[in-house]
């Protein structure tokens, strides 16, 4: 059955963001960021700091996307995937994590938080 709104157009959500919303989810993802940062323990904090990397909430669910400029710190983020992923879990029980390896080497690593539980059995 279709949901079919009682309210009048005018009344309903406007289906395209603003300005303010696009600067207000901005700020949000920017907050994100610090508080995912502030909460993870200095091994994580340090192979963030080796990375570019941001939180997104574009696409419906909360990303954490790292950049990693080599395939060393590619191979140490991927490696503590689980305490990353348990870190961010704490924002959203829905969120995913994609990192990128350097440019030509490979493809992009991406998972749901709520797949790490069986990543880690598998390793």
């Amino acid at each position: 059955m279709k949901n079919k709104s009682f309210l009048p157009p005018e009344d309903l959500p406007s289906t395209e963001a603003t300005h303010l919303d696009k600067i207000l989810r901005s700020q949000l993802e920017h907050s994100t960021g610090r508080c995912f940062f502030e909460a993870c323990d200095q091994i994580t904090r340090a192979l963030l700091s080796n990375c570019q990397w941001y939180i997104t909430t574009d696409g419906g669910y909360l990303m954490l996307v790292i950049d990693c400029p080599d395939i060393v710190s590619y191979w140490h983020i991927v490696s503590n995937i689980a305490p990353i992923g348990n870190r961010l879990e704490r924002f959203a029980s829905s969120a995913r994590i994609r990192v990128y390896p350097p440019f030509g080497k490979g493809t992009p690593f991406e998972i749901s938080v709520n797949e790490i539980s069986a990543y880690r059995d598998w390793l």
